[in-house]
């Protein structure tokens, strides 16, 4: 029998804030498991993919998180999936959620909503790349692992950062 997550830990990034070799790690297919390895750090690789980037990279403003964050809670609201946790950082967003839905699709369709609402309320160009490809699920199979997610989330990315 199929033991069905009770959440997810999904995390992304804004375009550009962090590529394969950097130094603070990073996932490829080979390198995304739970306790294993990132990428290793390589600045030969980092700069190669910079050079590759087609335009300048995306940090997020005070008035983008309070966009990210209120529209994390209405997304979850609108499409019935529970909240449990979520941090926007300057470089990063994590999110622990929990629904009956395909994860891939999750993480698809929040940014998506997440890059409509930045560009309606005017804190993103309309043609301006928001997001990086893709972003990292951890999926979350105990009380005792969503607890852990959420603690991670809230207390393991420092200082609270503003918001407008």
């Amino acid at each position: 029998m199929f033991n069905a997550p009770k959440a997810f830990l999904f995390t992304f990034t804004p375009y550009g804030t962090q590529l394969h070799g950097d130094d603070r790690g990073s996932v490829d297919r080979f390198h995304n498991r739970f306790g294993h390895e990132f990428v290793p750090p390589s600045l030969e690789f980092q700069t190669m993919r910079r050079a590759d980037l087609a335009e300048e990279p995306l940090l997020i403003s005070p008035r983008m998180r309070g966009i990210i964050e209120d529209t994390i809670l209405q997304h979850c609201d609108h499409r019935g999936w529970h909240h449990f946790a979520s941090n926007i950082r300057t470089n990063h967003v994590h999110a622990v959620l929990s629904a009956a839905g395909e994860p891939d699709r999750m993480l698809a369709d929040l940014k998506a909503y997440l890059t409509r609402d930045l560009r309606k309320g005017d804190a993103v160009g309309r043609r301006k790349r928001v997001w990086t490809v893709g972003g990292s699920t951890r999926y979350l199979f105990t009380d005792e692992a969503v607890s852990r997610a959420c603690t991670y989330v809230y207390l393991a990315q420092g200082a609270d950062l503003p918001r407008e």
